[in-house]
This record gives C-alpha cells, sequence and structure tokens, in this order.
C-alpha cells in the first residue's frame, strides 16, 4: 500500500513557476511508476507527465513538453514536477499517482493509488 500527499501549489503569474512535490509512505516506491495528473473545473482528469520506477523513462503530454519535468528521489520516496513558463491553461488541481507498470502510463485507470491534489492557479 501507498499513501501519496501532494505538496507546492499555489497561485502563480503566467510564465512563473511552481515545483510540485509529492511524498510516498511505504517501503516499496521505488517499485512504482509515478505519475503526474491534473483535473481543471467542469473538465476530465488528464495526464501530464509520468516517470518510470528507475526514473530512467519519462512521458509527458504535450501541453506540458518542453515545460514540465517530473523527476523522483527514491532515498526520500518523493517525486516532483518542475512547472516552468506556465499558463492560465495549467491551472488545475494536481494529484500524482502510483502504479506497478509504466505501460499504461498515460491513464488515469491504470494507476493504483492517488494522492488528495493540490490546487495550481495561474493568473494572466
Amino acid at each position: 500500500q501507498v499513501q501519496l500527499v501532494e505538496s507546492g501549489g499555489g497561485l502563480v503569474q503566467a510564465g512563473g513557476s511552481l515545483i510540485l512535490s509529492c511524498a510516498a509512505s511505504g517501503r516499496t516506491f521505488s517499485r512504482y511508476t509515478m505519475g503526474w495528473f491534473r483535473q481543471a473545473p467542469g473538465k476530465e482528469r488528464e495526464f501530464v507527465a509520468a516517470i518510470s520506477w528507475s526514473g530512467g523513462s519519462t512521458d509527458y503530454a504535450d501541453s506540458v513538453k518542453g515545460r514540465f519535468t517530473i523527476s523522483r528521489d527514491n532515498a526520500k520516496n518523493t517525486v516532483y514536477l518542475q512547472m516552468n513558463s506556465l499558463k492560465p491553461e495549467d491551472t488545475a488541481v494536481y494529484y500524482c499517482a502510483a502504479d506497478m507498470r509504466y505501460s499504461d502510463y498515460d491513464e488515469v485507470a491504470a494507476y493504483d493509488y492517488w494522492g488528495q491534489g493540490t490546487q495550481v492557479t495561474v493568473s494572466s
């Protein structure tokens, strides 16, 4: 079992940066693919980024490619999302999630564990 707690959200102006963190409990964190998803009001939850258990593979949604970077520190049981050049359309609740496999990294239904989310608001 893995418990996830996100932090780092907040209000930022367009063009600014934020770093989200997701702290995981449990000794098996290093075995999990970790993903970041987001959900804007009235919209479905969507994939943002994923990283394999070793950190050797990463993938991004086209909308954030080149602006966001996902990373992890298995010694600290933490995954990060560095967000640069933020846009108003990035406004959403951001969730981290854990999955035992990487094959379905962009599928909401593939992830077994979810955090409670952290709000990111980008003002224009």
